[in-house]
């Protein structure tokens, strides 16, 4: 598969319009997803500045350490013309990037710079105004490529892969962070770079949904909501929840997790271009609420995903953004009962010219394991 982000060129060049579009003079991005996303370069997120500085006219630059010099010059940022400038230890950066962009009345900063470097930058730029990059970046971020959707299609095996192994080490007897290791283990052994987060949520920690791991030992009878996901080499996540009763679930437990099945289809059949994000998040909630759960369906349905695990666009009530093919999301309704138990459904789909296609293929139905 070719790297998501051989058309870093093209993306610069788009975000320069997008900034231009915004009456912005410039746009400033920091180590981070928005920095790989427009050059792969996937810098080192540190105390010391570094800064692509995108101009809405004209060549664009990055502001680097003198020391990050030579990983500057490795990265795609070497056959794209960006040019380098350094700074040595006693440097003022800010100064710099001031320097560099010269006379600009307003720029957008990347939503991940860190608290500090925005102030740095206000006190060497006391005349610019500062706007949030997000709002400039986000219309081209959330329309996936097919090179996109391919890595993205990779990510959702290697986690589906991991799913299929579950069994082997969610036992009664063993603590969920027993079960978590063993699977961040396997999150790596699958084809990820590193293990984002690992959530083995047992009994009534799983009516918690965002509960991690926990000392709780497991016991027969318990419904264990396995929600885990990683960042492959590529730079993009997956992210997949599967539910699993040690023993016998409970005729309760059943009940509710057939509303809840059927809530996931529903949202997920009626995901397509031209359906609104609010609209995939009514078709999920309006199941769950008839059935008497609408209370215990306590978070939005779904969120986007690429090189982040959540970003654009988000299936909530109120998001009236149209579908388009190419944007990527979770569908993930749930159920939590506050001190017995929690079930959740979790796949990503990513909006195709007719419907939406499926990235997680493991089956929806709750996995019964020997108690």
């Amino acid at each position: 598969m070719s790297d998501p982000g051989a058309d870093s060129a093209g993306r610069l060049a788009r975000a320069q319009g997008c900034t231009k579009a915004a009456g912005l003079d410039a746009l400033l991005v920091t180590p981070g997803p928005d920095l790989r996303y427009l050059t792969g370069y996937d810098a080192i997120a540190l105390e010391r500045l570094t800064c692509l500085l995108l101009p809405a006219e004209g060549a664009p630059s990055i502001v680097v350490p003198l020391l990050e010099r030579a990983a500057a010059e490795a990265s795609p940022l070497g056959d794209q013309g960006v040019a380098i400038h350094t700074w040595a230890e006693t440097d003022d950066p800010y100064a710099l990037v001031a320097r560099v962009l010269g006379d600009v009345r307003a720029v957008a900063l990347d939503d991940h710079m860190w608290a500090a470097k925005v102030l740095a930058l206000r006190d060497a730029m006391p005349g610019v105004a500062q706007r949030p990059g997000g709002a400039v970046l986000r219309e081209l971020r959330m329309r996936k490529t097919t090179t996109e959707v391919a890595a993205l299609r990779a990510a959702g095996r290697a986690i589906d892969a991991v799913h299929a192994r579950v069994h082997e080490w969610l036992q009664p007897g063993r603590t969920e962070r027993e079960v978590g290791a063993d699977i961040a283990d396997a999150i790596l052994a699958a084809g990820h770079s590193t293990v984002d987060f690992v959530i083995v949520a047992s009994g009534p920690n799983g009516a918690s949904p965002h509960h991690e791991v926990s000392d709780r030992v497991i016991a027969p009878g318990d419904a264990v909501v396995v929600d885990i996901g990683g960042t492959m080499p590529s730079g993009y996540c997956s992210d997949s929840t599967r539910v699993y009763a040690v023993g016998d679930p409970g005729a309760e437990l059943l009940a509710a997790y057939q509303v809840l099945q059927s809530a996931q289809e529903a949202a997920c059949l009626w995901a397509r271009p031209g359906v609104s994000c609010a609209s995939v998040d009514a078709a999920a909630r309006d199941v769950i609420a008839a059935a008497g759960y609408g209370e215990q369906f306590v978070h939005r349905t779904g969120h986007g995903i690429g090189l982040e695990t959540h970003e654009d666009p988000y299936i909530v009530a109120g998001n009236e953004l149209l579908l388009e093919p190419g944007m990527a999301f979770s569908v993930e309704p749930g159920i939590y009962l506050p001190g017995r138990y929690g079930a959740r459904i979790e796949d990503i789909l990513v909006c195709t010219d007719t419907g939406a296609e499926r990235l997680n293929l493991r089956p929806r139905e709750l996995v019964v394991l020997e108690g």
